[in-house]
């Protein structure tokens, strides 16, 4: 049985930083034999939390660091990803699979996330996200995970 890997790095706001990481990442993942479905998985929800963390919370500025800490066992992996933005308020945006905001960008990135980890969390104010991935085990229902207490109809 191999032990765990931990690894915590600061990045600048830039994305070819932040594709680095995605891919080492990826890689320990493919070296741990994860399923296929899984290192997809893993790498889409990377990246979009890694762009969210760049472009909207650190405004692209590379004045800002973005802290990335990763914990990977042969059964799991979990993310954790920090900006040094001001956060935001996940219950402010909009759905994007509701009719009027189908041709709006707004979040899809996090509706991803959700539909492809087991887990995404966001701190209390809105500028840290943390990611988990269990091996082989598919989310579920993504749309009780990101909209948390909404009801369906």
């Amino acid at each position: 049985m191999s032990s765990d890997e931990y690894f915590e790095v600061k990045i600048p706001s830039d994305t070819a930083e932040g594709q680095a990481i995605q891919a080492r990442i990826v890689e320990v993942l493919e070296v741990r034999e994860y399923p296929v479905r899984d290192v997809f998985a893993v790498r889409l929800a990377l990246e979009e939390a890694l762009v969210n963390a760049i472009k909207h919370g650190n405004g692209m500025s590379l004045d800002k660091d973005v802290d990335i800490k990763y914990w990977i066992s042969d059964e799991r992996v979990r993310i954790e990803i920090q900006d040094q933005g001001e956060g935001f308020d996940r219950t402010h945006v909009p759905d994007p699979t509701l009719l009027e905001n189908l041709e709006r960008p707004c979040g899809r990135g996090i509706m991803l996330m959700g539909a492809f980890m087991n887990l995404i969390e966001y701190n209390e104010q809105g500028n840290k996200v943390t990611l988990e991935k269990i091996k082989g085990v598919a989310p579920e229902q993504p749309e009780a995970e990101v909209q948390g207490d909404e009801e369906e109809e």
